[in-house]
């Protein structure tokens, strides 16, 4: 059985959230809250962790997954330099629902995000390794929006899941690859294409 782990947002427990956090960091599978949908945490540097992720989520190989992070100087960690229109991005809708792909060090795209939840933003502080975290879902699912929603279709697969409430916004974040010249909408979510283009070129 999935263990639920009850957590005030407005006033996050830091032992429960320390304890999720030791779930991630030792290979285990935590379904959190995110102001958009719950996703489903991975250490990203466990290799038997982000296996087991795409295969409970039936999830296509080829799919990259997204790292959450706790604040920008988590990107400048792993992509180095950031452009100035990302950056302006970054400014203007982190923490929030915007995903940004960027060139890491080894030059391969990978997206970014900072959600805007307490619970999540701990979590990811806690855990002190890079999280991946998709969608809390069997793939082609509608994203879950409740811990009840996430024990609907991954109950027994994953070790914790954290409740937090229902997210507050219940769309998915708006994916833009930075890693060009102009931003490239990939997926429209939560926050509209024409008001991403108006920040990025300032």
């Amino acid at each position: 059985m999935t263990i639920v782990v009850r957590i005030d947002a407005s006033r996050p427990d830091a032992g429960k959230i320390n304890e999720a956090a030791s779930v991630l960091r030792n290979g285990g599978l935590v379904g959190f809250p995110t102001e958009t949908v719950y996703g489903l945490g991975a250490n990203l540097f466990d290799a038997r962790a982000v296996k087991k992720l795409y295969k409970i989520k039936n999830r296509p190989l080829n799919k990259p997954l997204t790292v959450h992070i706790a604040g920008p100087e988590d990107v400048k960690k792993m992509a180095g330099r950031i452009p100035l229109k990302a950056a302006r991005l970054m400014k203007k809708y982190w923490p929030g629902p915007l995903t940004l792909v960027l060139k890491d060090k080894r030059g391969r795209k990978t997206g970014f995000r900072m959600p805007d939840n307490r619970i999540a933003l701990k979590l990811i502080r806690a855990a002190g390794v890079p999280v991946v975290a998709p969608s809390a879902n069997i793939s082609g699912n509608k994203p879950p929006v409740s811990a009840k929603e996430v024990l609907r279709d991954l109950d027994g697969m994953i070790e914790v899941v954290i409740d937090g409430g229902r997210t507050k916004i219940g769309k998915e974040s708006t994916v833009v690859d930075m890693s060009g010249r102009k931003p490239v909408i990939l997926r429209e979510g939560a926050i509209p294409g024409p008001k991403i283009c108006e920040v990025a070129d300032g």
